[in-house]
This record gives C-alpha cells, structure tokens and sequence, in this order.
C-alpha cells in the first residue's frame, strides 16, 4: 500500500538531553502517510520526556525529503484531509526547541516540516521548494502560511505559484534559515554547536521564549509586548532565574532544572 512505509527514527544524545529525529525511505526521503503520523507519534513520546531538551530533524543519506507520497494521496479519502498537517507539524506545538539540519531537497511537506521548526540550518547545496501547483494543488500542511511569515507575501506568492525552488544562499539572505555551511560535516557541527548552546540554558526560559515568539508576531505589538511583560515577571519567580544570578555573581556555569 503507497500510504505505508518510511520511517521517522528516534535516537537520543548528549545523555538522552537531545532527541535525534531522521527522515528514512529510501534515497529521497519520501514522506508517506504513515510517516507524517509517526513524526506526531515521536513528538508525544519527546514532549512527554523530561529529560529531552533538544529536537534536531534530518533527512537519511544525502537528501532532507522530496516531498510528500504523491500516489499514495490517491488513496486517502478526501475528507481526511481537512486536518492534513497536523500531524507533520507537530514540532511548531512542541515545547522543546527544534533544530532543523537540511542537506540537499527540502521539497513539499519536507518543507513545510522543516517551516515548523524554531531553528533553521542548511547546507549550500540544499534546495527549497513547494512544487504542489505542478500537480493542480495547492501545499496542505501550513507551507502558503508559514513561508509568507518568513520571506514575506510577495516572494512566497512568487515560489508558490510557480514552483520556483530557492536555493541555500538566498534563503539565508531572506531569514528561511539561520545559517548556510559549506558541506555536510560543516552543517552537523553547526547543529551540534547549537544543540551544545540550548543545553545549557534554562529550559523554562527556552520554552516560555518560543511561546512568546510564535503567539506575540501574529498580533498587534501592544499584544505581544504584553505578552512579553507578563512572561518576564512569571520567569522571575523561578529557580532557574535565581540560580542564573547566583551563577552569574559567584562566577561559574548555572546548573538550571527547569522550574
């Protein structure tokens, strides 16, 4: 059946404090059905893991995804799209902060999974596009949302109507990405410099600044700054901002729990 097969694997580092999640089927990392339903089913069990801080996505072998199972949507009755990318998505509802590592196509939902992430790195060769118009469809899964908050409505009216792909330069110099590296070794450094950083901040801070980023820029400013005001005097009360001054005065690295 064209809706089954793939994987989305789990693996965990640094002392289990980073989950590793890898795209897997076959050379192009093409995502099924059942995939996008694994990548929910992952970030259930990552979100529910105290011990978790860190999410880094990547693609298997020398592509991220190009795309979605095109025969397999055939397949799907159509009422079961309405609620289509929900499931793929779910790292923009995560807690956690998640790091997208790109390296070559990043095409389709493979985009619009990497759209949902908080942190966005990439190799110069990687290639960014939303093709659905070629197959008299639209993307389903946030992508005409989410690109046009990152590079703006005009140029992602551009991409998405004419299927044009954005290379890794320009979509550094447009804020798609925070970082372009040279090759692949260069990019997992890069990733893991990131992951190194994250972890050593407090986790309560990392998660009330990805709750205030992403509620506050759809919103009038009074909104979001408000929304800042109320978060900074919450985080104030922790011990985890009582351990960070306590650091800072006594000269050492803060040993923050998260509460």
């Amino acid at each position: 059946m064209a809706l089954t097969g793939g994987e989305i694997r789990l693996d965990r580092g640094h002392e289990g404090r980073v989950a590793y999640l890898t795209v897997d089927n076959g050379p192009y990392n093409v995502i099924t059905w059942e995939m996008r339903q694994s990548v929910a089913e992952r970030f259930a069990e990552i979100d529910a893991d105290p011990d978790v801080r860190v999410v880094v996505i990547r693609g298997d072998g020398d592509q991220f995804s190009s795309g979605g199972d095109i025969a397999g949507f055939m397949e799907v009755d159509p009422i079961d799209f309405t609620d289509l990318g929900h499931n793929v998505t779910a790292a923009s509802r995560s807690q956690k902060p998640v790091i997208a590592a790109v390296d070559g196509y990043c095409f389709g939902v493979g985009l619009e999974m990497v759209l949902s992430c908080d942190i966005r790195i990439a190799t110069e060769r990687s290639q960014f596009a939303l093709p659905e118009m070629r197959l008299g469809m639209i993307p389903g899964s946030g992508g005409t949302q989410r690109l046009s908050r990152i590079i703006g409505p005009s140029r992602a009216k551009y991409h998405v109507m004419t299927g044009t792909r954005i290379k890794a330069p320009q979509a550094g110099d447009w804020g798609l990405l925070a970082a372009v590296c040279p090759d692949r070794a260069a990019l997992d450094e890069a990733v893991e410099t990131v992951v190194t950083t994250l972890l050593g901040f407090s986790p309560l801070a990392l998660r009330t600044a990805k709750e205030v980023l992403d509620r506050g820029v759809d919103g009038p400013l009074y909104t979001g700054i408000e929304l800042e005001r109320k978060a900074y005097a919450m985080l104030r009360s922790s011990a985890d901002f009582a351990e960070g001054v306590a650091a800072f005065g006594e000269k050492r690295a803060p040993k923050f729990q998260g509460r």
